[in-house]
């Protein structure tokens, strides 16, 4: 039964790899126009700024924790196939929560002033000022489609379909680009912000209501404040109303503190977290969203050990990965962001800056990736209450470490300190699970890890070497002398990744490497 349900979550994990993988490209194509157009410069940091109380009142109504705390209630119904019962609770939270985040919505909106100064307080600049409460004010309604969207996947999660949620992303990200695209010239940086609104109504609202028709969607509006669901509902919900995660944390303080550095800074920052969070996407987003319906399963039917054991797998099989990826992009981190960002109004100057906070950024990315996984274990057993309080003492003491690296380190210092949060609050998170739960087979994974650490600083050492040589006969401000860098450091880097792996005997790296030799094969047969 475990051999099976892992073959249904690596089929899942692969619709939602494809999709986040599609998403981050479109996502970094939204960077590169973005970086295009606007280059590193006030007007972006002002776009950011314009993300910060939306984010927040998402963050309030638990927008996109909707698949999270609604997925195990929804489930129990349809184990016990009373499937309209599900769909009367699916029709309470979705009226009562509903009205509750417009009424929220039209009060920020109407205040925006007064909050864009209270969480960016260094945005000094009027010009930069007026356009960040401008374009908050025209992101403000995507959250009514954020919301309406998060239960109408959720409905489709539980039902074992994906492929529509997997798509809003990819709207999400396309609208966000159309829309800087066609306006930029009457609009500047708001018409992206027009773009977020669009591709929030396209992506997560009107598609998804396509999706959940399909699986059998039975939504009437219903205000009942009684109904014992709604109740155990909100008690799953509100610690993640009142907590602070990790993602929600870094995007407010990267731009809380991001203020008060000089021009740009916040912008820098976001292209570099923007690049870090495609691997985070790629390997840990994708495998904790289409492991956690299973993961809940397992933990309703009373098989705690088998839950332990698919989640450890799942780290294994995919978070690890993270190591050797991000550190390979440390090493070529210019060369990257070069490549990505390096035209239009984003200079030499801007590549130089966002490649050296990348380097700062990599640092956490397998912290950021194991967390989505991790979490997930806590959630499956509707306890959302330990984490959130355990995330929540973990930001609250990484703050004197984001004031300490701003102050000191400046940019530098804060991309620092988002990695070492991250790594504390998801380092933490496990430690306490594997407690908690009595996870034997953690050493498994921290084994992993510590070899893949050792190993991929090795390589990386070894690569940056070969680096220092080959930088003497390359121009190192030429694009295609970068991307000929990029491929030759990222052969040797594998190549010497493989042989050490098998060296020390790291099976997961010895496996990954018989399997693609045996792609490799079959395409050159095909090909004869």
């Amino acid at each position: 039964m475990t051999t099976s349900l892992s073959r249904k979550v690596s089929f899942a994990a692969l619709i939602m790899m494809a999709s986040v993988l599609a998403s981050r490209v479109i996502g970094l194509l939204r960077e590169m126009v973005i970086a295009h157009l606007g280059g590193a410069a006030g007007e972006v940091d002002a776009y950011n700024v314009a993300f910060v109380i939306p984010e927040i009142l998402n963050h309030v109504v638990a927008s996109g924790f909707l698949s999270i705390t609604f997925i195990p209630i929804f489930s129990q119904y349809l184990a016990a196939s009373r499937e309209d019962e599900g769909w009367e609770v699916f029709s309470i939270i979705f009226s009562v929560f509903g009205a509750l985040l417009a009424l929220l919505v039209a009060a920020a909106w109407w205040w925006a002033p007064e909050l864009v100064a209270l969480v960016a307080p260094g945005l000094t600049d009027p010009g930069h000022r007026a356009a960040a409460i401008r374009m908050t004010r025209i992101i403000m309604p995507a959250q009514l489609c954020f919301f309406g969207g998060g239960l109408l996947m959720a409905v489709q999660f539980a039902k074992e379909q994906f492929t529509l949620p997997a798509l809003a992303p990819l709207l999400y990200n396309l609208g966000i680009i159309l829309g800087g695209v066609l306006l930029y010239r009457w609009l500047g940086m708001e018409g992206f912000a027009w773009g977020v609104l669009a591709g929030a109504l396209a992506g997560n609202l009107l598609v998804q209501y396509a999706g959940a028709r399909r699986v059998g969607l039975r939504l009437r509006w219903h205000f009942t404040l009684t109904h014992p669901d709604l109740k155990r509902y909100v008690l799953l919900t509100l610690p993640l109303m009142v907590g602070m995660t990790m993602t929600f944390s870094t995007e407010f303080f990267t731009r809380f503190f991001g203020s008060f550095l000089p021009e740009g800074s916040i912008a820098a920052l976001n292209y570099g977290l923007r690049v870090m969070l495609i691997l985070v996407g790629f390997f840990g987003q994708a495998a904790g969203v289409a492991s956690y319906p299973y993961l809940a399963r397992l933990i309703a039917e009373g098989r705690l050990a088998e839950m332990n054991r698919l989640l450890n797998d799942t780290l294994r099989r995919y978070i690890a990965l993270v190591i050797p990826v991000a550190t390979l992009m440390m090493v070529l981190s210019r060369e990257v962001i070069r490549l990505l960002f390096q035209r239009g109004r984003f200079d030499q100057q801007a590549t130089a800056l966002t490649a050296e906070v990348l380097v700062f950024l990599l640092i956490g990315a397998f912290a950021f990736a194991a967390q989505t996984v991790v979490v997930r274990g806590y959630y499956a057993t509707q306890n959302t209450l330990f984490p959130t309080i355990v995330g929540t003492l973990a930001v609250l003491a990484s703050v004197p470490l984001y004031w300490l690296g701003t102050t000191q380190l400046g940019i530098h210092g804060l991309a620092l300190a988002v990695s070492v949060s991250a790594i504390l609050q998801s380092g933490l998170l496990y430690l306490l699970w594997n407690r908690r739960s009595g996870n034997r087979e953690s050493r498994l994974v921290y084994l992993l890890f510590g070899k893949l650490l050792l190993l991929s600083a090795v390589v990386g050492a070894m690569s940056w070497g070969v680096k220092t040589v080959l930088l003497r006969f390359l121009d190192p401000a030429g694009l295609l002398d970068s991307l000929l860098m990029c491929l030759i450091i990222g052969a040797i880097f594998t190549g010497l990744f493989v042989a050490a792996g098998h060296a020390l005997r790291v099976q997961e790296v010895i496996s990954a490497a018989k399997q693609l030799g045996r792609k490799l094969k079959v395409g050159s047969r095909r090909e004869g």
